[in-house]
């Protein structure tokens, strides 16, 4: 059966045809683009996402597409720039930062100037007497004491006045003798010249000489008489002693002139000169500030405190100033000979052994810091004298520069520690160079139960060895404070502070090790900057307590060699106010520095290391 199908019938159903495909691409064509565009548009979003990688500046294993806290020490996460420096011409010092790196960081810059190096130097003191203002009275000749016009320590006394009277047999005798001798005074006169010297000798004067030769009696008390005006500060004798020819009878000190001398520390010293003005307080007199002028600076260091004594002179007429008196002062300085120079902010200096490094904004090139190292000359309070390395004008980081050396040892770039440039080691520290690169690839993803699985026997004997010189300091400290020295303490702790300094921090090379010590070491600077900044003993304690717990979680941790000697931990329930505290010390005898003397053998030895 055929079925036509006429020209009419074909143009029906191709109009028909056309106008499906029309509706068909008005209704769902619109909405099927805006879809594929819309789902591109995420992929291209999604792909610009995934190509930022996060990571730690102090785990560069640490690895995440997005950004958010480290797992392993909680530190912000920073952009990993994965960008092909070469092609913008960077060099192996330069490193481009991007902008949310630098805001993540917290970077901050500063423009290099010239300026006066001032410091302000702190000084711990005590006022003395003035040394060329005290009179030792001696026996000048052997006999009894007789009469006592000073009955006590502390009585003022003036020029002339009598202390006390002596009766001496042998002064009697060298008066008959001149008694003779001035019979021969006309044929012999040598002899009676000598008769008299020797009266002389025993401190008689010519007066009281020639009042004898009138009277032609032998005198037989003779007085001791204070050759100064002010006040006693020793009685040597009493009532009916016997003393023989230098023999000690008194002191006497003139107070109205006194001395305060302060401790420089050796590295302070080079910032005083004469006549510096130096402003200080003294604890007893709240609310009056001295004024004195430098007039003397020793000359030897004190081989134990590591001090120079720097003497300032000040009038004491009201007798306001006590000797023993503690003085807490205050010197601002500049360094001799030296007029404007450069200087750089200490926040802005990165420490690596000897070298400094910090890093310096490129020129007309927008994010770009270039690795420097420079050559430091004094500490100048919060800066640092630059002696070469930086210009006038230049910009550096000063705010969040241990972030852009991450950054750059993450890029393989100079660095802290890797100076060279080239992959670092990523065991230990970010960067820090344990003794060379093999080639080989480390592996990433170690989990943390691995790397915190090291034992402390693992560590180097070297650094136990070093960490045992700074328990060493320690104990002078525990020891200056058991025999109640404030003085002896505050210095102890200056020099366990460089002794900590000290310390060679690349003898770690496990990472969980190395940050133990970073965390430990500064708690325990932060802690003996405190101590070394205090004169009050009982302050002093309060602060060893949590340097004596900081140090001893420190040991447990780190291990320690103190060339074969035993370590004990010690235990005070009634210290910090019957809180209780710890101490180490190398001996089971209690002696407890939390107390000294008052309280001597209080506690007990809790366990042995």
């Amino acid at each position: 059966m055929k079925i036509k199908i006429s020209k009419k019938d074909i143009g029906k159903v191709a109009g028909i045809l056309v106008i499906g495909v029309f509706l068909g691409w008005f209704f769902f064509g619109g909405s099927g683009s805006n879809e594929s565009a819309e789902t591109t548009e995420q992929h291209d979003h999604a792909g610009e996402k995934s190509s930022t990688l996060w990571t730690c500046s102090m785990h560069p294993q640490i690895k995440q597409d997005k950004p958010g806290n480290c797992p392993i020490c909680g530190m912000v996460l920073i952009p990993l720039d994965t960008g092909d420096d070469d092609e913008e011409g960077l060099s192996l010092s330069q490193i481009k930062m991007t902008k949310s790196a630098m805001k993540i960081a917290e970077m901050e810059t500063v423009i290099i100037e010239k300026k006066a190096p001032y410091k302000e130097v702190y000084f711990p003191g005590k006022v003395e007497p003035d040394e060329r203002n005290i009179a030792e009275l001696t026996a000048r000749f052997g006999g009894r004491i007789e009469k006592l016009y000073v009955n006590f320590t502390g009585q003022e006394v003036s020029t002339g006045e009598k202390l006390a009277s002596i009766y001496s047999p042998d002064l009697v005798t060298a008066q008959k003798e001149l008694f003779e001798a001035v019979k021969f005074k006309e044929n012999n006169p040598a002899f009676y010249r000598a008769a008299r010297n020797k009266l002389k000798l025993w401190d008689l004067t010519d007066k009281q000489i020639d009042d004898i030769e009138i009277t032609g009696e032998p005198v037989f008390y003779f007085d001791v008489l204070s050759p100064i005006t002010g006040t006693v500060m020793m009685r040597h004798i009493a009532i009916g002693d016997y003393v023989k020819e230098g023999d000690p009878l008194f002191e006497v000190i003139d107070l109205s002139h006194v001395w305060v001398m302060f401790e420089a520390y050796e590295s302070d010293i080079p910032w005083v000169k004469m006549r510096d003005k130096i402003r200080f307080t003294i604890k007893s007199i709240p609310g009056k500030v001295f004024t004195s002028t430098v007039t003397f600076i020793d000359p030897v260091v004190n081989q134990q405190k590591r001090i120079a004594y720097v003497r300032t002179e000040l009038d004491n007429r009201g007798s306001l100033l006590k000797p023993g008196m503690f003085a807490s002062g205050i010197l601002k300085t500049m360094l001799p000979g030296s007029g404007d120079v450069v200087v750089v902010p200490k926040s802005a200096i990165l420490w690596t052994g000897k070298r400094a490094i910090v890093y310096v904004r490129v020129p007309d090139r927008e994010m770009v810091f270039e690795h420097r190292e420079i050559e430091l000359g004094e500490d100048a309070g919060i800066y640092y004298v630059v002696l070469s390395g930086l210009k006038e004008g230049e910009e550096i980081v000063s705010n969040g520069v241990f972030k852009v050396d991450a950054a750059a040892q993450l890029q393989s770039k100079q660095s802290m520690m890797t100076p060279a440039g080239g992959k670092s080691s990523m065991g230990g520290h970010a960067g820090m160079d344990m003794g060379g690169d093999d080639g080989k690839e480390e592996k990433m993803d170690m989990p943390e139960e691995q790397t915190r699985s090291m034992k402390a026997e693992d560590i180097s004997k070297e650094f136990k060895k070093q960490l045992g010189n700074v328990v060493n300091r320690y104990l002078d400290m525990k020891n200056a404070l058991v025999t109640d020295d404030a003085t002896k303490a505050a210095a102890a702790a200056a020099t366990m502070t460089q002794a900590i300094a000290d310390v060679n921090m690349k003898l770690l090379t496990d990472n969980d090790h190395h940050m133990e010590w970073m965390n430990s070491s500064k708690m325990l600077k932060m802690q003996l900057k405190k101590m070394a900044g205090l004169d009050e003993i009982e302050s002093q304690r309060l602060v060893f307590s949590k340097i004596s717990e900081d140090l001893i979680n420190t040991i447990k941790a780190l291990g320690v060699d103190m060339g074969g000697k035993k370590l004990y931990i010690e235990f005070c329930p009634m210290a910090n106010n019957t809180a209780g505290a710890f101490w180490l010390s190398l001996e089971k005898k209690i002696s407890n520095p939390y107390f000294g003397s008052a309280m001597l053998t209080c506690g007990e030895v809790r366990e042995e290391l």
